[in-house]
């Protein structure tokens, strides 16, 4: 009989393009001090659209960072995601000095909408000149499966990639599908989403989600779990991780920084937030399962908070039914408020705020919102000291996924 030790999937290296911040401490320094970045909308062609308030990237050189050759057949949501996948290699400290490194290492991207400001163009193009005039990377740039084909080809990875073309909870099924390709045996997978959905086609299309808000005031546009919620508001930008073998990890000396410990998932239907209640319940049951963990050891909740009264109901009601007695007492958050649903990247942000929070003890607060109506522990106004082992991610997608990702701090791993 074996007595190996089972593989085990941790994050080594976090990187962040988000619109509180252009680097991970950057990101975390926001997020801790409650910082809200939402605005007005200033991109080109849209301020005349019903959705006046977003979060914006802002400050970001894509020319800085990648190379001309990649920004020229790609979309800002693919910049994004390289220039955060960068980022994370590089906290994690991962090079391709061995020529056998690049086979060991996968990677796996969440798009909900793919490149719409590129489509957008040379569509325009089409359209107002002839086909001659359509660039050749019209055929990829807006692909969903873009930014996971651009990082590997960018950084020579050729280990397992996938890409999960999804809604919002993407963002955790694919944290979920890397930890179980490196718990297979892969070396190490760059994972996470970044989305950039405020270019004027892709904006007429949210305006379809009767979800979205169109309230022009960005300390109220987005208010969950509160009398005055109004739905969301959107955001680009997102965050990439290196999710990789512990024992590996720990061979060349790399910070173990955080244990992907459980995940798990369920469908239950586009705006069916009645029956979200349900689904996500189960979600947060399967992951606490496969994490080994029982309801109590959970330290703080990352909320998915969409701000619509009915699913905000659902999220708190879910929560009760999976975590017991023990939902009126856990710290619940949702830093998202400050600075937007990034739809895919949004649960990855905030599985590095889990991260973060772990690491120095402490609940970062949730903006904006200081009145709630749900027997939840909000945590408002200002970051709450606590000890923090293990966190729970919520998150579900406009068109009915439901998604929880359990993640114990690194210092954990041998449990």
């Amino acid at each position: 009989m074996s007595t190996e030790r089972p593989r085990r999937a941790v994050v080594t290296g976090i990187g962040v393009i988000a619109p509180n911040g252009l680097r991970a401490d950057a990101y975390w320094k926001s997020v801790r001090e409650g910082l809200g970045v939402l605005d007005l909308i200033t991109r080109e062609g849209c301020q005349d659209l019903p959705l006046k308030v977003a979060g914006e990237v802002r400050g970001f050189d894509a020319s800085a960072l990648i190379e001309e050759r990649f920004l020229v057949q790609t979309d800002r949501f693919s910049h994004y995601a390289m220039a955060a996948a960068q980022l994370a290699l590089d906290d994690a400290g991962i090079g391709l000095d061995d020529p056998e490194e690049p086979f060991s290492i996968g990677v796996v991207t969440a798009a909900g909408s793919g490149g719409g400001e590129f489509g957008q163009r040379e569509l325009q193009k089409l359209w107002g000149q002839g086909s001659k005039f359509v660039g050749p990377y019209q055929s990829i740039a807006w692909f969903y499966a873009a930014s996971t084909g651009q990082i590997s080809i960018r950084s020579g990875f050729k280990g397992p990639c996938g890409v999960v073309a999804s809604d919002e909870a993407g963002g955790l099924d694919g944290i979920a599908h890397a930890a179980r390709a490196v718990r297979r045996g892969t070396g190490a997978v760059v994972v996470g989403a970044a989305e950039a959905p405020l270019a004027p086609y892709s904006m007429v299309c949210q305006l379809g989600y009767p979800e979205l808000s169109t309230v022009e005031d960005p300390e109220r546009a987005y208010r969950p779990f509160t009398e005055g919620a109004c739905g969301f508001v959107p955001a680009e930008g997102g965050a990439m991780l290196v999710v990789e073998d512990e024992s590996r990890a720990r061979d060349r000396g790399a910070a173990v920084r955080a244990v992907v410990a459980g995940h798990g998932a369920t469908f239950t239907g586009a705006s069916r937030w009645k029956e979200s209640r349900e689904g996500l319940a189960r979600a947060i049951r399967v992951a606490l399962d496969e994490a080994g963990c029982a309801p109590e050891e959970i330290d703080v909740v990352f909320a998915d908070a969409l701000g619509v009264p009915e699913a905000d109901r659902a999220e708190a009601l879910a929560i009760a039914d999976a975590l017991g007695a023990h939902a009126t007492r856990v710290p619940v958050t949702a830093p998202k408020t400050g600075i937007g649903r990034a739809y895919c990247g949004a649960p990855v942000l905030d599985t590095v705020a889990a991260v973060f929070a772990m690491e120095h003890g402490v609940v970062p607060p949730t903006p904006n919102v200081f009145d709630i109506c749900h027997d939840l522990d909000l945590v408002m106004s200002r970051a709450r000291p606590a000890e923090l082992r293990t966190a729970l991610v919520l998150s579900r997608g406009l068109m009915g996924s439901n998604a929880a990702l359990v993640v114990r701090r690194g210092d954990d791993s041998a449990r």
